[in-house]
């Protein structure tokens, strides 16, 4: 099972380090490309993996994890994108519980060592790969091109390509499966012992990190398949035209390759009963190429996307968090001139394939394949040949991959004969590679950065331009954000998410005709869009179409049943009509849905205030209050109430505590002093309306108010006594 010294590996310019120091310096690597990252914001998908999803919540049942996906939500749904990864959010839920909150530092940290971790098992890897099989007396791998593979094991720690697994930290789903993956791998290896025997239970193993690797990513099957190959081309030592020899089949590897198809095979089908047994639905948006009109330009494209990937691994100089939207045009003839491309793809790959089958030298020959076997096999599941993918580019999906392009690189460079030109090659290489990943971990640090860096990377990308947008709207900077939703849409014209944002700045701006406009053709072209109709239904009742506001309204509610912001809004154009009874009905249902709706619980308590109903608006007042116990709106709103029910010392408690809270709000300051007033502590009443006039001298009714108690003061000042 073992093969001799490789003996290209003295050519390699590096020293010859002990296992451990091997090890400890390509981690030492792997951290300074990334260590720039460390302290970055929750960025891009970031949000709804992390921020918003709620199976990270200590409150959540740790039952959630097994029945939801990787973004929260149930594999049930239809909107569900069926990525079943229970083991990363677990440690997700981790990083939360250790850091008692949402910290992003805990969460990057973590990637980065396990990106360091990931790096430093390469060695073994490769090492196994290259110079085949053995261990020494004490367990431990032989490693029989200790330079060849600390170079591959360098290459794959800096290679930029895997910034948005490390630094984005959605990518831990890619950096716990790949560890998964080179645990399986090396279990497997461990199967097999000096006297060509394997054993059963090591496979199995195997086999159950499969599986973890497969709840990390789905991905981590792949396992399956570079396990596969191992055996046939080191194991069993052969080359594809001895495959039918009976010798192979006496070695055990039929029995081998059953117990994997049989734990493969198990492994697919009940991933396929989790996810529903059905495929995610994903748009031409998502992945346009799958919607081409024929066979034959599905298939170009997709191979066009191969080369780009392959680019990728070759100078990941161009790199974006997202490639949809425009970011790469479909070919659409066979006269367009990237064409090019995919042929010097497959004269690439046909002459590396030619060199791993044909070669005399039987070392050349394993190392070729097996690479190109770490480079292919992994890519699988991305390549739309099984099933429909949800991306153009991922760039997270080449961490696994790239690993097969770094032992190819690194053997590429062993034959280089020319010591000095070598050295230089490795040399420009490493530091160019150092280089991109600080830059590149520098710019996923925030999503200010992150967007903006796509733009010259992706100028026709939609997408790009409404991450830009979204993120100066949040920001405050609505009027910049407007002109890239504008190019947003004008790129992607039926990008109805640009349309929604773009309408609801426009609605802010009072531009209602524009943003009714706007938000009507969302609507149209995706009927389905609750939040369109909301605010589509906002803008109406600001125009007075209170009709057709209150038919959008109900809309989005038919779409999205459990909607409390619309039935919050609905309940203000009840109001507005002076609906009074539709009105409470809409925002009770608001607060039954989200019972932390503070704005829904307020306007009920305002509006059976103003209307009379006292004793009703007190109930309602408290129940609010024991669910949002600081809300101190609705201490104000209450204590107005209580005020007028002639409760002064209860309804002085809430005004003196939302003071507390809130001691610079002017309306409260006049209102407990208009109590204080009458109540008959004109002193304090003084006190209170001179706050309230010093926060806001123009408060209405104030200075009279206290103008008033001036002239009572003067009257009691000056009356006989």
């Amino acid at each position: 099972m073992a093969l001799t010294e490789v003996y290209w590996d003295h050519h390699m310019p590096l020293p010859k380090l002990a296992p451990i120091q091997a090890k400890v310096t390509v981690a030492l690597v792997a951290l300074l490309c990334f260590i720039n990252s460390y302290d970055g914001e929750f960025v891009f998908d970031d949000s709804e993996a992390i921020v918003n999803n709620k199976d990270l919540r200590p409150t959540a049942p740790l039952n959630n994890i097994w029945s939801n996906d990787f973004w929260g939500s149930n594999l049930s749904s239809n909107s569900s994108h069926k990525s079943y990864r229970p083991l990363t959010v677990l440690t997700f839920r981790l990083n939360y519980l250790v850091a008692g909150g949402l910290h992003p530092v805990g969460f990057h940290v973590l990637n980065i060592v396990l990106h360091a971790v990931i790096s430093a098992l390469m060695i073994d890897v490769f090492a196994i790969l290259i110079g085949g099989l053995a261990y020494d007396e004490k367990g431990r791998i032989l490693n029989h091109a200790p330079k060849t593979s600390l170079l591959a094991a360098v290459f794959f720690a800096a290679h930029p390509v895997h910034t948005e697994s490390v630094a984005g930290i959605v990518g831990r789903a890619d950096l716990l499966c790949a560890l998964f993956f080179q645990l399986s791998f090396l279990t497997y290896c461990k199967a097999f012992n000096k006297d060509d025997r394997f054993s059963v239970q090591w496979v199995v193993v195997s086999l159950l990190l499969c599986a973890a690797a497969m709840l990390c990513k789905e991905q981590g099957i792949t396992v399956l398949g570079v396990n596969a190959a191992f055996d046939v081309l080191l194991i069993c030592n052969v080359n594809v035209y001895e495959l039918s020899q009976s010798e192979i089949f006496r070695m055990g590897l039929l029995t081998r390759l059953a117990l994997m198809g049989l734990g493969g095979l198990l492994m697919l089908y009940a991933r396929w009963r989790i996810m529903g047994t059905g495929p995610p639905a994903f748009t031409e948006v998502d992945n346009p190429a799958s919607f081409a009109e024929s066979v034959f330009l599905r298939i170009v494209n997709y191979n066009y996307y191969y080369s780009l990937n392959a680019w990728l691994l070759l100078c990941p100089w161009w790199l974006c968090f997202d490639w949809s939207m425009g970011c790469v045009p479909l070919i659409k003839s066979a006269t367009d001139w990237r064409m090019v491309w995919l042929l010097l793809l497959w004269c690439i790959l046909i002459g590396l394939i030619s060199q791993a089958l044909c070669s005399q030298d039987s070392q050349r020959r394993r190392t070729l394949t097996l690479g190109l076997v770490l480079l292919v096999v992994p890519f699988l599941p991305a390549c739309n040949i099984f099933f429909r993918v949800g991306f153009v580019i991922a760039e997270r999906v080449l961490y696994l991959s790239s690993a097969g392009y770094c032992l190819l690189l690194a053997y590429s460079l062993g034959h280089c004969f020319c010591r000095w030109l070598l050295c230089v090659m490795v040399l420009a290489l490493l530091c160019v590679y150092v280089v991109r990943c600080a830059l590149r971990s520098h710019q996923w640090r925030s999503e200010q950065s992150l967007f903006s860096s796509a733009l010259s990377v992706c100028p026709l990308n939609a997408k790009v331009h409404y991450n830009v947008g979204k993120n100066l709207a949040d920001k405050g900077n609505t009027s910049a954000a407007v002109s890239y939703y504008r190019e947003a849409v004008r790129l992607h014209p039926t990008y109805v998410h640009a349309m929604n944002n773009l309408g609801n700045i426009l609605k802010e701006k009072n531009e209602l005709i524009e943003a009714e406009q706007l938000l009507s053709k969302a609507v149209s072209i995706q009927p389905d869009f609750a939040a369109a109709w909301m605010n589509l239904g906002i803008v109406q009742n600001s125009l007075q179409k209170f009709e057709k506001a209150e038919k959008s309204y109900w809309n989005a509610i038919r779409f999205r049943r459990k909607y409390p912001d619309c039935y919050y809004n609905l309940g203000r154009l009840y109001a507005d009509q002076n609906r009074h009874i539709d009105a409470l009905n809409a925002w009770r249902n608001a607060t039954v849905l989200k019972p932390d709706h503070s704005l829904a619980w307020n306007n009920m308590v305002i509006l059976l205030d103003n209307t009379g109903n006292l004793g009703q608006a007190e109930l309602i007042g408290r129940e609010a209050l024991r669910l949002l116990p600081n809300d101190h709106t609705i201490m104000f709103s209450l204590a107005n109430v209580l005020g007028k029910l002639q409760k002064y010392k209860e309804s002085e408690g809430f005004f003196l505590h939302a003071l507390r809270i809130n001691p610079n709000a002017a309306s409260c300051h006049g209102n407990l002093a208009v109590l204080y007033h009458r109540w008959g502590k004109l002193e304090l009443a003084k006190k209170h309306y001179e706050l309230s006039l010093k926060l806001d001298p123009e408060a209405p009714g104030t200075r009279d108010n206290y103008n008033m108690l001036r002239r009572k003061l003067d009257q009691l000042k000056h009356s006989p006594l």
